[in-house]
């Protein structure tokens, strides 16, 4: 009866030795090893892993592509008219030693708020040189890419990669949009009234030639 306790004692020992000596990173997962709070390995792969007890601990970030969704934020264009726009970014973590540093401790919260910063800054400059105009159609392919490559240089040193950048909505707000309805209003009537004036002459020139014909046969007959 002693022997079996004893065994069952040992197998019980065993199973939570094994059980806080070994651990799993998953597929969509990467882990950094520490030893007494010092990195010693910042890139663990997927898979079944050993540590020490005690003196070693692990921590799990995210792998795959993370998607940040900003909230309607107000820039200034180059006509000193103001634009409420949506972004998202698509970014990953790239070095995850240099992203545990700099967001004290991993957090995904910090990574993101500083990411959002980086965005309004480089949307701040890239529509502060173009007119309401160019931000919507003829640049706005532009702003993306050169905004992509500045805050990529930025962001390197958070451990994080932009995959990509994308402005989901740009909108006036109320004051702006009044202005604007009204300034598309007074270009469409002109347009308008220059159709008709153009209609105008043409039936008077046409009218003119007819006068001018009716005159000539009514003096040949």
């Amino acid at each position: 009866m002693e022997t079996r306790n004893l065994i069952y004692t040992a197998l019980g020992a065993t199973t939570l030795l094994l059980y806080t000596c070994l651990y799993t990173v998953d597929q969509r997962e990467r882990a950094i090893l520490f030893k007494f709070r010092e990195i010693v390995d910042a890139d663990i792969q997927p898979g079944l892993h050993f540590r020490l007890p005690f003196i070693n601990t692990v921590s799990k970030f995210p792998a795959q592509i993370q998607t940040f969704t900003s909230n309607s934020e107000r820039f200034l264009t180059g006509e000193k008219k103001y634009v409420m726009v949506d972004f998202f970014v698509k970014w990953r973590i790239q070095d995850f030693s240099a992203f545990y540093r700099s967001t004290g401790g991993g957090r995904i919260g910090d990574a993101e708020n500083r990411l959002e910063q980086i965005m309004k800054d480089g949307l701040r400059n890239e529509f502060s040189r173009r007119t309401i105009e160019e931000a919507l159609v003829a640049e706005r392919d532009n702003i993306m890419h050169g905004l992509e490559g500045k805050a990529n240089e930025i962001a390197k040193q958070l451990g994080i990669e932009i995959i990509d950048v994308r402005v989901s909505k740009i909108d006036f707000p109320d004051t702006v949009s009044d202005s604007v309805y009204q300034r598309m209003r007074s270009e469409r009537q002109r347009v308008a009234q220059e159709f008709r004036s153009g209609g105008q002459r043409e039936a008077e020139k046409i009218k003119a030639i007819a006068d001018r014909e009716a005159t000539v046969i009514m003096a040949e007959a």
